[in-house]
Protein backbone atom coordinates (compact mmCIF):
# COMPACT_ATOMS: atom_id res chain seq x y z
CA UNK A 1 0.00 0.00 0.00
CA UNK A 2 1.54 3.37 -1.42
CA UNK A 3 -0.52 6.90 0.06
CA UNK A 4 1.04 10.19 -0.77
CA UNK A 5 2.32 11.22 2.21
CA UNK A 6 0.27 15.12 2.96
CA UNK A 7 1.13 17.04 5.72
CA UNK A 8 -1.43 19.38 7.54
CA UNK A 9 0.86 22.55 8.06
CA UNK A 10 -2.76 23.77 10.41
CA UNK A 11 -2.80 20.98 12.63
CA UNK A 12 1.29 19.93 12.54
CA UNK A 13 0.38 16.64 11.81
CA UNK A 14 -0.42 13.99 8.86
CA UNK A 15 -3.16 13.59 7.13
CA UNK A 16 -4.17 10.11 7.52
CA UNK A 17 -4.99 9.38 3.58
CA UNK A 18 -4.94 5.90 3.82
CA UNK A 19 -8.99 4.52 3.66
CA UNK A 20 -9.65 2.79 6.42
CA UNK A 21 -9.78 -0.22 4.70
CA UNK A 22 -6.79 -0.12 3.36
CA UNK A 23 -5.09 0.21 6.47
CA UNK A 24 -6.82 -3.23 7.85
CA UNK A 25 -5.82 -4.88 4.63
CA UNK A 26 -2.36 -3.50 5.48
CA UNK A 27 -1.76 -4.55 8.99
CA UNK A 28 -3.25 -8.22 8.21
CA UNK A 29 -0.21 -8.67 6.15
CA UNK A 30 1.64 -7.85 9.12
CA UNK A 31 -0.01 -9.95 11.25
CA UNK A 32 3.40 -12.15 12.04
CA UNK A 33 5.16 -9.18 13.18
CA UNK A 34 2.01 -8.67 15.99
CA UNK A 35 2.02 -11.99 17.10
CA UNK A 36 5.81 -11.58 17.56
CA UNK A 37 5.20 -8.67 19.19
CA UNK A 38 2.82 -10.02 21.59
CA UNK A 39 4.67 -13.23 22.39
CA UNK A 40 7.52 -10.67 23.01
CA UNK A 41 5.02 -8.57 25.71
CA UNK A 42 3.75 -11.93 26.89
CA UNK A 43 7.21 -13.20 28.40
CA UNK A 44 7.69 -9.79 30.37
CA UNK A 45 4.32 -9.38 31.14
CA UNK A 46 4.41 -10.75 34.77
CA UNK A 47 7.61 -9.71 36.05
CA UNK A 48 6.40 -5.99 34.79
CA UNK A 49 3.38 -6.74 36.77
CA UNK A 50 5.48 -7.16 40.03
CA UNK A 51 7.21 -4.34 39.27
CA UNK A 52 3.90 -2.14 38.79
CA UNK A 53 2.21 -3.48 42.20
CA UNK A 54 5.44 -2.36 43.73
CA UNK A 55 5.57 1.23 42.28
CA UNK A 56 1.91 1.46 42.33
CA UNK A 57 2.48 0.67 46.65
CA UNK A 58 5.39 3.19 46.94
CA UNK A 59 3.11 6.23 45.35
CA UNK A 60 3.59 10.10 46.36
CA UNK A 61 5.30 8.38 49.50
CA UNK A 62 8.73 9.31 48.67
CA UNK A 63 10.55 12.71 48.13
CA UNK A 64 11.10 13.62 44.67
CA UNK A 65 13.52 16.31 43.66
CA UNK A 66 12.09 18.55 40.52
CA UNK A 67 14.70 19.81 38.64
CA UNK A 68 14.77 21.15 35.32
CA UNK A 69 12.10 19.35 34.33
CA UNK A 70 9.52 22.11 32.46
CA UNK A 71 9.57 21.80 28.70
CA UNK A 72 8.17 23.80 26.02
CA UNK A 73 8.36 22.15 22.25
CA UNK A 74 8.24 25.18 19.39
CA UNK A 75 9.40 25.77 16.15
CA UNK A 76 10.84 28.25 14.11
CA UNK A 77 8.90 31.42 13.02
CA UNK A 78 10.91 33.07 10.60
CA UNK A 79 10.64 36.80 11.73
CA UNK A 80 9.20 36.21 14.49
CA UNK A 81 11.72 34.13 16.29
CA UNK A 82 12.55 36.98 18.42
CA UNK A 83 9.36 36.62 20.01
CA UNK A 84 9.82 33.10 20.35
CA UNK A 85 12.94 33.39 22.52
CA UNK A 86 11.66 36.20 24.29
CA UNK A 87 8.29 34.12 25.37
CA UNK A 88 10.54 31.34 26.02
CA UNK A 89 12.59 33.06 28.43
CA UNK A 90 9.30 34.60 30.12
CA UNK A 91 7.39 30.99 30.34
CA UNK A 92 10.23 29.55 32.86
CA UNK A 93 10.99 26.28 31.00
CA UNK A 94 14.97 25.87 30.74
CA UNK A 95 14.38 22.70 28.36
CA UNK A 96 13.21 22.54 24.30
CA UNK A 97 12.23 20.47 21.92
CA UNK A 98 12.37 20.79 18.70
CA UNK A 99 11.25 18.82 15.77
CA UNK A 100 12.99 18.27 12.55
CA UNK A 101 11.20 16.65 9.71
CA UNK A 102 13.13 14.20 7.63
CA UNK A 103 11.09 15.88 4.42
CA UNK A 104 12.82 19.44 5.49
CA UNK A 105 15.85 18.14 4.77
CA UNK A 106 16.67 21.26 2.24
CA UNK A 107 15.85 23.29 5.68
CA UNK A 108 18.15 22.12 7.69
CA UNK A 109 20.43 25.37 8.00
CA UNK A 110 17.13 27.11 9.51
CA UNK A 111 16.72 24.50 12.35
CA UNK A 112 20.53 24.78 12.67
CA UNK A 113 20.35 28.12 13.33
CA UNK A 114 17.33 28.14 15.56
CA UNK A 115 18.59 25.62 17.92
CA UNK A 116 22.60 27.45 18.36
CA UNK A 117 20.39 30.21 18.98
CA UNK A 118 18.39 28.89 21.21
CA UNK A 119 21.47 27.05 22.61
CA UNK A 120 23.28 30.94 22.86
CA UNK A 121 20.48 31.56 25.26
CA UNK A 122 21.14 29.52 27.90
CA UNK A 123 18.21 26.18 26.82
CA UNK A 124 18.69 22.69 26.68
CA UNK A 125 17.44 21.85 23.35
CA UNK A 126 15.97 18.28 22.38
CA UNK A 127 16.01 17.55 18.53
CA UNK A 128 13.09 15.63 17.67
CA UNK A 129 13.64 13.86 14.29
CA UNK A 130 10.30 13.25 12.74
CA UNK A 131 9.97 10.17 9.91
CA UNK A 132 7.26 9.22 7.03
CA UNK A 133 7.18 6.52 5.10
CA UNK A 134 9.63 7.00 2.39
CA UNK A 135 11.92 6.87 5.68
CA UNK A 136 10.88 2.97 5.82
CA UNK A 137 11.07 2.01 2.56
CA UNK A 138 14.26 4.09 1.55
CA UNK A 139 16.35 3.22 4.72
CA UNK A 140 19.60 4.68 3.04
CA UNK A 141 18.04 8.18 2.39
CA UNK A 142 16.77 8.17 5.92
CA UNK A 143 20.62 7.27 7.11
CA UNK A 144 22.06 10.22 4.92
CA UNK A 145 19.34 12.40 6.75
CA UNK A 146 20.83 10.94 10.51
CA UNK A 147 24.33 11.65 8.74
CA UNK A 148 23.47 15.06 8.20
CA UNK A 149 21.68 16.14 10.99
CA UNK A 150 23.96 14.66 13.61
CA UNK A 151 27.25 16.15 11.79
CA UNK A 152 25.57 19.62 12.24
CA UNK A 153 23.63 19.70 15.49
CA UNK A 154 26.49 17.85 18.16
CA UNK A 155 27.22 19.71 20.89
CA UNK A 156 27.94 18.62 24.46
CA UNK A 157 24.95 16.82 25.51
CA UNK A 158 22.91 16.72 22.38
CA UNK A 159 20.46 14.62 22.42
CA UNK A 160 18.04 13.26 19.62
CA UNK A 161 14.52 11.51 19.93
CA UNK A 162 14.29 8.87 16.91
CA UNK A 163 11.32 8.86 15.19
CA UNK A 164 7.48 10.43 16.41
CA UNK A 165 4.64 8.53 17.29
CA UNK A 166 5.14 5.82 15.02
CA UNK A 167 2.48 3.87 16.30
CA UNK A 168 -0.02 5.82 14.24
CA UNK A 169 -0.41 4.61 10.66
CA UNK A 170 0.01 8.06 9.39
CA UNK A 171 3.15 8.84 10.23
CA UNK A 172 4.27 5.62 8.31
CA UNK A 173 5.46 2.79 10.61
CA UNK A 174 3.62 -0.49 10.49
CA UNK A 175 5.03 -2.43 12.79
CA UNK A 176 8.00 -1.87 15.80
CA UNK A 177 10.51 -3.99 13.46
CA UNK A 178 10.26 -1.15 11.15
CA UNK A 179 10.87 1.46 13.78
CA UNK A 180 13.87 -0.87 14.88
CA UNK A 181 15.15 -0.45 11.26
CA UNK A 182 14.70 3.23 11.94
CA UNK A 183 16.35 3.57 14.86
CA UNK A 184 18.92 1.35 14.78
CA UNK A 185 21.22 2.95 12.49
CA UNK A 186 20.97 6.12 14.37
CA UNK A 187 22.37 4.50 17.32
CA UNK A 188 25.60 3.40 15.33
CA UNK A 189 25.70 6.90 14.46
CA UNK A 190 25.64 8.22 16.87
CA UNK A 191 28.93 6.79 18.62
CA UNK A 192 30.02 8.14 15.49
CA UNK A 193 29.02 11.96 16.21
CA UNK A 194 29.23 11.90 19.16
CA UNK A 195 25.53 12.62 20.03
CA UNK A 196 22.89 10.23 22.32
CA UNK A 197 19.61 8.85 21.33
CA UNK A 198 16.31 8.90 23.05
CA UNK A 199 13.42 6.94 22.16
CA UNK A 200 10.98 5.34 21.09
CA UNK A 201 8.49 7.77 21.56
CA UNK A 202 5.58 6.17 21.75
CA UNK A 203 2.03 7.71 21.66
CA UNK A 204 -0.33 6.85 23.80
CA UNK A 205 -1.16 3.89 26.39
CA UNK A 206 0.40 1.20 24.42
CA UNK A 207 3.68 0.37 26.54
CA UNK A 208 3.51 -3.36 25.05
CA UNK A 209 5.35 -1.62 22.64
CA UNK A 210 8.35 -0.90 24.61
CA UNK A 211 9.81 -4.06 25.94
CA UNK A 212 10.65 -5.21 22.68
CA UNK A 213 12.67 -2.04 21.39
CA UNK A 214 14.16 -1.71 24.58
CA UNK A 215 15.81 -4.93 24.22
CA UNK A 216 17.35 -4.14 21.14
CA UNK A 217 18.19 -0.37 21.91
CA UNK A 218 19.57 1.48 24.51
CA UNK A 219 18.45 5.36 24.64
CA UNK A 220 20.08 7.68 26.56
CA UNK A 221 16.28 8.43 28.15
CA UNK A 222 12.77 6.66 27.52
CA UNK A 223 10.20 9.08 25.93
CA UNK A 224 6.62 8.90 25.92
CA UNK A 225 3.99 10.76 24.44
CA UNK A 226 1.62 9.97 27.38
CA UNK A 227 -1.91 11.35 26.59
CA UNK A 228 -4.49 9.99 29.01
CA UNK A 229 -8.15 10.53 28.63
CA UNK A 230 -8.01 13.50 25.97
CA UNK A 231 -11.63 13.71 26.36
CA UNK A 232 -11.17 14.49 30.04
CA UNK A 233 -9.70 15.78 33.30
CA UNK A 234 -5.85 14.46 33.72
CA UNK A 235 -7.28 12.22 36.63
CA UNK A 236 -9.44 10.33 34.53
CA UNK A 237 -9.17 6.76 34.20
CA UNK A 238 -8.52 4.98 30.65
CA UNK A 239 -10.43 1.53 31.25
CA UNK A 240 -9.40 1.85 35.09
CA UNK A 241 -5.77 3.44 34.35
CA UNK A 242 -4.93 6.73 35.78
CA UNK A 243 -2.27 9.20 35.33
CA UNK A 244 0.03 8.33 38.02
CA UNK A 245 -1.02 4.55 37.34
CA UNK A 246 0.31 5.09 33.89
CA UNK A 247 3.34 6.39 35.02
CA UNK A 248 4.08 3.63 37.36
CA UNK A 249 3.27 0.77 34.86
CA UNK A 250 5.66 2.84 32.03
CA UNK A 251 8.51 2.90 34.50
CA UNK A 252 7.91 -1.07 34.94
CA UNK A 253 7.72 -1.90 31.26
CA UNK A 254 10.98 -0.12 31.25
CA UNK A 255 12.76 -1.36 34.31
CA UNK A 256 11.92 -5.32 32.74
CA UNK A 257 14.31 -4.15 30.11
CA UNK A 258 18.02 -2.93 29.21
CA UNK A 259 17.18 0.26 29.98
CA UNK A 260 16.18 0.13 33.23
CA UNK A 261 16.64 3.29 35.30
CA UNK A 262 17.13 5.12 32.54
CA UNK A 263 15.45 8.45 32.66
CA UNK A 264 11.25 8.86 31.33
CA UNK A 265 10.49 11.63 29.49
CA UNK A 266 6.96 12.86 28.48
CA UNK A 267 7.93 14.58 25.28
CA UNK A 268 4.50 15.71 23.79
CA UNK A 269 1.05 16.44 25.93
CA UNK A 270 -1.64 19.21 25.20
CA UNK A 271 -5.20 19.23 25.28
CA UNK A 272 -6.92 20.97 21.85
CA UNK A 273 -8.85 23.83 22.29
CA UNK A 274 -13.17 24.50 21.66
CA UNK A 275 -13.60 25.88 18.38
CA UNK A 276 -10.23 26.24 16.40
CA UNK A 277 -11.38 24.01 13.63
CA UNK A 278 -8.78 23.26 11.14
CA UNK A 279 -6.49 24.22 13.96
CA UNK A 280 -7.28 21.36 15.86
CA UNK A 281 -5.44 18.11 16.17
CA UNK A 282 -8.46 16.01 17.87
CA UNK A 283 -11.28 17.95 16.89
CA UNK A 284 -14.63 17.28 18.72
CA UNK A 285 -14.81 15.53 22.20
CA UNK A 286 -11.59 16.21 23.30
CA UNK A 287 -11.59 19.80 22.89
CA UNK A 288 -11.75 21.66 26.14
CA UNK A 289 -12.23 25.98 27.22
CA UNK A 290 -8.94 27.75 27.45
CA UNK A 291 -9.18 27.81 31.43
CA UNK A 292 -9.89 24.43 31.58
CA UNK A 293 -6.46 23.66 29.16
CA UNK A 294 -4.74 25.78 31.80
CA UNK A 295 -6.13 24.12 34.72
CA UNK A 296 -5.50 20.43 33.35
CA UNK A 297 -1.92 21.36 32.78
CA UNK A 298 -0.68 22.14 35.92
CA UNK A 299 -3.19 19.07 37.11
CA UNK A 300 -0.95 16.99 34.69
CA UNK A 301 2.64 18.07 35.37
CA UNK A 302 1.88 17.63 39.18
CA UNK A 303 0.74 14.45 39.29
CA UNK A 304 3.46 12.77 36.85
CA UNK A 305 6.38 14.95 38.68
CA UNK A 306 5.26 14.12 41.94
CA UNK A 307 5.16 10.54 41.22
CA UNK A 308 8.89 10.20 40.81
CA UNK A 309 8.63 8.25 37.59
CA UNK A 310 8.41 11.21 35.20
CA UNK A 311 11.93 13.27 35.27
CA UNK A 312 10.68 16.12 33.15
CA UNK A 313 7.83 16.84 30.49
CA UNK A 314 7.58 18.94 27.14
CA UNK A 315 4.28 20.58 26.70
CA UNK A 316 3.58 20.96 22.54
CA UNK A 317 3.88 23.53 22.26
CA UNK A 318 4.60 26.99 22.88
CA UNK A 319 2.93 28.91 20.26
CA UNK A 320 0.05 27.36 17.85
CA UNK A 321 -3.84 28.43 17.49
CA UNK A 322 -5.82 25.08 18.23
CA UNK A 323 -3.42 23.91 21.15
CA UNK A 324 -0.42 26.07 21.90
CA UNK A 325 0.14 28.78 25.55
CA UNK A 326 0.34 31.28 22.36
CA UNK A 327 -1.95 32.00 19.95
CA UNK A 328 -0.16 33.49 16.90
CA UNK A 329 -2.35 33.57 14.43
CA UNK A 330 -2.60 37.63 14.67
CA UNK A 331 0.13 40.12 14.18
CA UNK A 332 0.03 40.30 17.99
CA UNK A 333 0.19 37.10 19.85
CA UNK A 334 -2.15 36.42 22.83
CA UNK A 335 -1.07 34.86 25.94
CA UNK A 336 -3.49 31.94 26.94
CA UNK A 337 -4.45 31.26 30.56
CA UNK A 338 -2.27 27.96 29.77
CA UNK A 339 0.87 30.35 29.38
CA UNK A 340 0.64 32.21 32.81
CA UNK A 341 -0.11 28.56 33.96
CA UNK A 342 2.93 27.47 33.37
CA UNK A 343 5.10 29.97 33.90
CA UNK A 344 4.03 29.92 37.41
CA UNK A 345 4.19 26.33 37.79
CA UNK A 346 7.39 26.25 36.57
CA UNK A 347 8.42 29.30 38.96
CA UNK A 348 7.16 27.73 42.12
CA UNK A 349 8.00 24.15 41.59
CA UNK A 350 11.92 24.04 39.65
CA UNK A 351 14.21 23.58 42.88
CA UNK A 352 11.40 22.00 45.32
CA UNK A 353 11.09 18.93 46.68
CA UNK A 354 7.90 17.10 46.67
CA UNK A 355 7.52 15.97 50.37
CA UNK A 356 3.72 13.85 50.32
CA UNK A 357 0.25 14.22 49.90
CA UNK A 358 -2.21 15.97 52.52
CA UNK A 359 -5.22 13.26 53.05
CA UNK A 360 -8.34 14.51 52.03
CA UNK A 361 -11.18 12.58 50.78
CA UNK A 362 -12.40 14.88 47.96
CA UNK A 363 -9.02 17.70 46.98
CA UNK A 364 -5.71 16.25 45.74
CA UNK A 365 -3.24 18.50 47.84
CA UNK A 366 0.72 18.37 46.80
CA UNK A 367 3.18 19.19 49.80
CA UNK A 368 6.74 20.89 48.47
CA UNK A 369 10.25 22.49 50.38
CA UNK A 370 11.91 24.58 48.64
CA UNK A 371 14.68 25.77 50.67
CA UNK A 372 13.16 27.07 54.20
CA UNK A 373 10.08 27.41 52.29
CA UNK A 374 6.76 25.09 52.41
CA UNK A 375 3.79 24.99 50.25
CA UNK A 376 1.12 23.12 49.04
CA UNK A 377 -0.30 22.48 45.15
CA UNK A 378 -4.02 21.42 45.56
CA UNK A 379 -7.62 21.09 43.15
CA UNK A 380 -10.20 19.27 43.11
CA UNK A 381 -12.17 17.27 40.58
CA UNK A 382 -15.26 18.98 40.70
CA UNK A 383 -17.03 21.49 43.03
CA UNK A 384 -15.52 22.98 45.89
CA UNK A 385 -13.15 21.69 49.30
CA UNK A 386 -12.20 23.13 51.81
CA UNK A 387 -9.33 21.84 54.20
CA UNK A 388 -7.50 22.89 57.48
CA UNK A 389 -3.47 22.69 56.84
CA UNK A 390 -1.66 21.98 60.56
CA UNK A 391 -0.01 24.65 59.70
CA UNK A 392 -1.16 28.55 60.13
CA UNK A 393 -1.38 29.92 56.31
CA UNK A 394 0.62 33.04 54.82
CA UNK A 395 -0.84 33.49 51.09
CA UNK A 396 -2.78 31.66 48.59
CA UNK A 397 -1.71 32.23 44.76
CA UNK A 398 -4.22 31.44 42.06
CA UNK A 399 -3.65 29.04 39.25
CA UNK A 400 -2.00 32.37 37.35
CA UNK A 401 0.23 33.40 40.24
CA UNK A 402 -2.06 36.25 41.52
CA UNK A 403 -2.16 36.63 45.06
CA UNK A 404 -6.23 36.16 46.56
CA UNK A 405 -7.99 37.72 48.58
CA UNK A 406 -9.77 35.12 50.88
CA UNK A 407 -9.88 33.60 54.56
CA UNK A 408 -6.12 31.96 55.01
CA UNK A 409 -8.34 28.65 57.09
CA UNK A 410 -9.68 26.38 56.10
CA UNK A 411 -8.26 26.83 52.16
CA UNK A 412 -11.23 26.66 50.09
CA UNK A 413 -10.16 24.36 46.59
CA UNK A 414 -11.45 24.08 43.40
CA UNK A 415 -11.20 22.81 39.91
CA UNK A 416 -8.30 25.53 39.24
CA UNK A 417 -5.11 24.67 41.24
CA UNK A 418 -4.62 27.29 43.94
CA UNK A 419 -0.83 27.33 45.64
CA UNK A 420 -0.77 27.70 49.76
CA UNK A 421 2.44 29.12 51.39
CA UNK A 422 2.94 28.55 55.37
CA UNK A 423 4.35 30.26 57.97
CA UNK A 424 6.76 28.30 59.05
CA UNK A 425 9.41 25.25 57.46
CA UNK A 426 7.26 22.48 58.84
CA UNK A 427 3.68 21.53 57.99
Amino acid sequence: MSFKFEWNEFADQPHNVAPRSERMKFHLRHAGGYLRLFGSSLRVAVPALRRYRRYRQALYTLPVEITKAFGLACSPAAERNGDVYRLLQESGARRTLVRVPSWERDRLDVYQKFIEALRGRGFDCLTALLQNRDDVAAPSAWRLFLEDVFSRFTGSGQVFEIGHAWNRTKWGVWDFREYLRLVRPAAELAVKYGVKIAGPAVIDFEFHLYPPVLRAVSFEAVTSLLYVDRMGAPENAQAGWTTPKKAALLRAAVDVTPNRGRDLWITEINWPLEGMGRYSPAPGKPCVSEDRQADYLVRYYILCLASGFIRRIYWWQLAAPGYGLIDNRDPVWRKRPAFEAFRTLALELEGSVFTGKADHPRAEIYLFRRGSEVFAVGWTRQGAAAHVFPQAVSRIMDRDGRVLECSLEPVSFEESPRYVFFRSSEV
